[in-house]
């Protein structure tokens, strides 16, 4: 499980203190990564430079409304201090509208501008109907990002188990991989996700679900 786990904190109210003990927990409980917001990737980077934890950050959080040319400058900006992965939010609203066009360039640019790095495409689950879901999954294949993400954590619901059967079911098609994020906060939550086909794991929580520490 640990190294399915992406340790995350993205309150606005975080602090430079709180990213030291996000880092910190996750050295110590051998998780994946941490996925912080792009003002603090490079602190994230050097306190964790001679680990193997890598640092993720999200871009166009938590709407995925910015424009494209933010969206990219935003990209290129989080790895040249240092990120390692990039979870980019769709813009929902053009899937919404079947501009299908618009949203494949939009995550293309942001997988060009991430230079190699792996890019998840966060399609805000509980927002889409399911023909949407099965789109966006097409699309992010189209546009040769790695990843579809379930959530941002930040709207009316998170991941749910049958969201991630269905994605793996649509990513599988497509070589795609599959992170289930969004009130996974224990365990055996996080385990159903797994089992659901989840290949990586968002949360929190990350010690907790891992069997240490505690939930903040």
């Amino acid at each position: 499980m640990k190294e399915r786990i992406e340790h995350t904190l993205l309150k606005p109210q975080t602090t430079p203190a709180d990213i030291v003990w996000l880092c910190k927990e996750a050295v110590e409980t051998g998780l994946f990564g941490v996925c912080v917001n792009p003002c603090f990737v490079k602190q994230a980077k050097t306190l964790l430079q001679s680990s193997p934890v890598k640092v993720v950050t999200v871009i166009g959080f938590p709407l995925g409304a910015n424009t494209t040319d933010i969206k990219t400058l935003e990209t290129k900006q989080a790895v040249m201090n240092g990120a390692d992965e990039i979870d980019m939010v769709m813009n929902i609203g053009a899937l919404k509208a079947g501009e299908e066009e618009r949203v494949t360039s939009d995550i293309a640019h942001v997988v060009s501008a991430a230079g190699g790095k792996p890019v998840k495409v966060i399609i805000e689950t509980c927002l889409l109907t399911k023909e949407e879901k099965i789109l966006a999954v097409k699309l992010i294949a189209q546009a040769k990002a790695q990843y579809v993400k379930t959530s941002t954590g930040f709207n009316v619901a998170g991941a749910t188990v049958e969201d991630v059967e269905l994605l793996r079911q649509e990513a599988d098609k497509y070589g795609l991989k599959v992170k289930a994020a969004g009130g996974i906060r224990d365990r055996k939550t996080a385990e159903a996700m797994v089992a659901a086909g989840a290949d990586r794991i968002g949360t929190s929580a990350g010690p907790k679900v891992v069997g240490g520490g505690h939930d903040k």
